[in-house]
């Protein structure tokens, strides 16, 4: 490098160099020392040069309005993002959270926040105005602030994964400096009083498990703050889903959903957030959320969103009660002496167990077998298989009365979101799963205070087993294939791959189910008589 920096100075005044190198250091002198200043000047002005040369290539690109760097690896360069700073000065997740009301001017306000892995989001405060029927999705904000510039932005909550996210319609955010009665006259077909979030139901919209951990659960997290005084506006709305979630949507917003592809009209809004923020896999995070809700709301928000009217007397009763309130309870004095292992079959009856069924991958295959194993042990089973068209509120409605949960791994797993707390969630965990099974279910359900059990299939209970080598890494060393990536593990062991329980076996986590059911009835009713005393 040094070699090279020499070479180009030497070009641009050889005669000055040949000079200053035939003068002896003893005799270093007055006009040499002038000489050697030079010399540095031209140094500092090359290396001057090479770093403004290097800032404005390809390998990192940045913006004067940045504020603070943000870096991730391609295949290509090195990229820098920085979060656009907003008017107070404050990060832009500040105005999405609601955290500043700050204001300083009339100038409409537009930052976007892309400092998170799973998703961006955009914050615009102003005259606010959609374009109907635009292609792209354009947005106008009227009045920016001189600095502003134009932001496009996915808002689904899988900014992580290029394939998906290459079939979500982008929405383009316009700033002009203009006020709107400068460009065009008053045109706004509804005028809302209250803020707007923009948000997808493209993607993996169609599978249970995405519709809560990738849409409506973000949807609660990014709108809870507002208290229904909210308007949500869906790109690539489905109409089946409107339907499907409306009692739930009910429960986040007071206004109807804004179909943004098809409404016609200009809607204008003063606040409007596009995107949606997300804690992780079907997770609330208290410490993230204002005033430190959780996931134990969401789910109170389900059961006023799947249940009826007439069942309003069911909120004035705690949630341990409400699974049991018609079923015959032992007497406290037996629970208080009676220890988990001693508790019997036959010490009671009508425990329920509601039980997911699968069609086409993850197959349960010997499903009456599980059935009379499950009688055996004190159980009545309710068998669902869940279907795209099956109302959710006849799901709730079986859950909210069941003392167990039994589902092999897959999005029907998600309606463990609808169980009431202190139920048993039971995962039938296939081969080669268990990293996606504890992560997906078992730490979420935990956190709705849930207890978790797994039944870990084994090989000779895999249909695997009969399409590879007893040897083989797919059976033998799992990690071999998980290793691989997400997409091999589920066209291996998602995809092809189905399950037959070892009823012995599946019995005694029963035995073990049964008696922590029993004790924790027992507990709750001991709990319920010391109050009553």
């Amino acid at each position: 490098m040094f070699k090279r920096q020499k070479g180009k100075i030497k070009s641009l005044c050889p005669a000055f160099l040949r000079k200053s190198n035939s003068l002896p250091l003893e005799k270093e002198g007055k006009p040499h020392s002038i000489h050697r200043l030079l010399l540095l000047l031209i140094l500092a002005f090359y290396s001057a040069a090479s770093v403004f040369r290097l800032a404005n290539s390809p390998i990192i690109r940045h913006s004067d309005s940045d504020s603070e760097i943000k870096t991730h690896f391609s295949n290509i360069a090195l990229h820098a993002r920085r979060e656009k700073p907003s008017r107070a000065s404050l990060p832009c997740s500040a105005l999405i959270n609601g955290e500043t009301d700050e204001t300083n001017s009339g100038d409409g306000v537009l930052c976007c926040d892309r400092s998170h892995y799973r998703t961006d989001l955009c914050y615009m405060r102003g005259d606010i105005r959609t374009e109907p029927a635009s292609n792209p999705a354009n947005i106008f904000l009227y009045g920016a602030q001189q600095e502003a510039v134009t932001e496009k932005i996915k808002p689904y909550t899988r900014k992580f994964e290029e394939g998906i996210m290459n079939s979500i319609e982008e929405v383009t955010i316009n700033p002009n400096i203009l006020l709107a009665n400068q460009t065009a006259a008053d045109m706004c077909d509804v005028v809302h009083d209250v803020p707007a979030i923009v948000f997808s139901t493209g993607g993996y919209t169609g599978n249970l498990y995405h519709e809560f951990s990738d849409g409506l659960i973000p949807l609660y997290i990014t709108s809870k703050r507002f208290e229904k005084e909210v308007v949500f506006v869906v790109l690539e709305y489905h109409r089946w889903w409107g339907v499907k979630y409306q009692g739930i949507l009910e429960q986040m917003t007071n206004y109807p959903v804004v179909d943004f592809r098809e409404d016609r009209r200009v809607h204008c809004f003063k606040e409007m957030i596009v995107g949606m923020k997300i804690h992780g896999e079907l997770i609330i995070d208290p410490q993230l959320m204002p005033g430190g809700h959780s996931i134990k709301d969401f789910h109170s928000l389900l059961h006023h969103g799947l249940t009826s009217e007439a069942d309003s007397q069911f909120d004035e009763i705690e949630p341990m009660q409400k699974i049991t309130k018609a079923e015959p309870l032992l007497p406290s004095s037996h629970c208080l002496n009676t220890s988990m292992t001693n508790i019997t079959t036959n010490s009671t009856r009508n425990l329920k167990i509601v039980l997911f069924i699968r069609k086409k991958t993850r197959v349960l295959q010997n499903v009456k077998e599980v059935v009379k194993t499950c009688h055996r042990f004190g159980f009545s089973v309710q068998i669902l298989n869940a279907k795209m068209g099956t109302p959710l509120e006849t799901i709730y409605e079986a859950l909210a009365s069941a003392d167990v949960m039994v589902a092999v791994h897959g999005a029907a797993m998600t309606h463990f979101l609808m169980m009431q707390p202190g139920s048993l969630l039971i995962q039938i965990v296939p081969l080669g799963l268990d990293w996606a099974a504890e992560n997906f279910y078992g730490e979420p359900a935990r956190r709705l205070g849930l207890e978790y059990m797994e039944y870990k299939v084994k090989t000779e209970e895999s249909s695997l087993s009969k399409d590879y080598e007893p040897d083989d890494p797919v059976l033998v060393d799992p990690s071999v294939v998980t290793k691989k990536g997400w997409w091999e593990m589920k066209k291996v062991y998602m995809d092809n791959q189905n399950v037959k329980v070892d009823v012995r076996r599946f019995g005694r986590l029963l035995q073990e189910a049964h008696a922590h059911v029993m004790q924790s009835r027992c507990n709750r009713q001991v709990t319920g008589d010391a109050a009553k005393a």
